[in-house]
């Protein structure tokens, strides 16, 4: 690995990491024993600065290009070091699309027991309407208020309406938010060439 810089990172299909190479699993290395590598990575990827500091951890990830100070058109500038993303994620309704469901409500029909004689009872617990009481002239009598009969005669259609109400549906459950991967290793060199910034 003499002919790798410090600190450079690459893939390895082998089941082990090479001498002078450590895996990228964000590990904790000594600054004493490291000063070199610690220089150039310095806290970027966790430590405390003093003792320790961290190599990348690119378990389960992919690499970004930062970028440096400067961004493509109509990217996001991602700093280095920077974490994002997720394996699995739950689908929240604010992030699907502004979306109509068709709701169709049939018109619909049903038959009503009544009575066609005078009412009966003033009642309507477990009575049928029936045409009440109309008296021909005079005083009111006092049953002008029976309009219901306790027995029915006949049916006579009624429409229904109604407004149809959509519930929501779904688990709530997360969906797996990978592209397709193969599992490799990254190393990282641990003693090469310093790079120069010229």
């Amino acid at each position: 690995m003499d002919n790798l810089y410090l600190g450079e990172i690459i893939l390895f299909a082998g089941n082990f990491a090479p001498r002078s190479t450590a895996y990228c699993n964000g590990q904790l290395l000594s600054i004493a024993q490291n000063q070199a590598l610690f220089s150039l990575l310095g806290t970027i990827y966790g430590g405390d600065g003093r003792t320790t500091f961290a190599l990348p951890d690119l378990r389960g990830r992919v690499p970004v290009n930062s970028g440096g100070n400067s961004t493509g058109p109509g990217l996001t500038t991602r700093r280095l070091g920077q974490r994002s993303g997720e394996e699995n994620h739950i689908l929240k309704i604010n992030e699907m699309p502004q979306h109509n469901h068709t709701a169709t409500l049939d018109n619909g029909s049903a038959s009503i027991k009544i009575n066609t004689g005078d009412g009966t009872t003033n009642d309507p617990a477990g009575n049928f309407l029936a045409k009440g009481v109309t008296p021909a002239a005079g005083p009111v009598p006092a049953n002008v208020a029976n309009i219901y009969a306790t027995t029915s005669n006949s049916t006579m259609a009624a429409d229904l309406t109604g407004t149809p109400t959509i519930n929501n549906t779904g688990g709530s459950q997360a969906h797996n938010n990978m592209q397709p991967w193969l599992g490799l290793n990254y190393i990282i060199c641990l003693q090469g060439l310093f790079p120069s910034r010229s």
